[in-house]
């Protein structure tokens, strides 16, 4: 089992920044390789996928939403994944939620990933 744990939200003005963390914990996620991204949820609409990493961190991507803005990055030895959010936007508010996927190929899509974090709250009104 993997474990998954959002960090990070906040309330912030439009055009400010935030970096959310997501820890992992659980024995397989030392065993196996993983990809790990990022998906959000706003009031009234379904989960979209926002950023996504490869197991070793050499490959990342991005909704077109946020490309430029959004970066995603892992510390494997730290079991972590942080996304640096800049010149949010009042449409960036959702609750956003980390995911972990096994195996080497990278999903973009909710229902490819095993294992959901419960999420971290980002409003960003002025």
């Amino acid at each position: 089992q993997v474990r998954l744990v959002e960090s990070g939200g906040d309330l912030v003005q439009p055009g400010g920044s935030l970096r959310l963390s997501c820890v992992a914990s659980g024995r397989t996620f030392s065993t196996y390789t993983y990809a790990m991204a990022w998906f959000r949820q706003a009031v009234g609409k379904d989960r979209e996928f926002v950023s996504a990493i490869s197991w070793d961190g050499g490959s990342t991507y991005y909704a077109d939403s946020v490309k430029g803005r959004f970066t995603i990055s892992r510390d494997n030895a730290k079991k972590t994944m942080d996304l640096q959010i800049n010149n949010l936007r009042p449409e960036d508010t959702a609750v956003y939620f980390c995911a972990a996927a096994r195996g080497t190929r990278v999903p973009k899509i909710r229902h490819d990933y095993d294992y959901w974090g419960q999420g971290t709250q980002v409003t960003v009104s002025s």
